[in-house]
């Protein structure tokens, strides 16, 4: 049920809409408060994952970016998601990083 809701809120479901989505797959209902709670846990683990150290060298670079809405304050509103790609040394990709701004 976490992953349901998590990812109902990441593309800035209300958790009004949210509350009505779980009875819909066969869950019982889910308290707004409990819907916050959880988007504020995977807060927390986006904000860990941005504070990881860069190590080692990425001899390819993709940066790239796309338009999400997000919640903020109560209004859903359109920002741009900029992802930076890197591949290693032994060839493995990984996310370096990403970026929510205005443009």
């Amino acid at each position: 049920m976490t992953s349901v809701i998590q990812e109902a809120c990441v593309p800035g479901i209300s958790t009004r809409n949210v509350d009505r989505l779980v009875p819909a797959i066969g869950l019982s209902g889910v308290k707004r408060s409990e819907v916050s709670r959880q988007c504020q846990e995977l807060d927390t683990r986006v904000g860990l994952f941005l504070d990881l150290p860069l190590e080692g060298q990425w001899p390819f670079l993709w940066l790239d970016a796309t338009y999400v809405k997000v919640r903020e304050s109560g209004r859903i509103f359109s920002v741009a998601a900029t992802l930076a790609l890197g591949v290693n040394d032994q060839g493995r990709r990984e996310v370096l990083g990403f970026e929510i701004g205005c443009s």
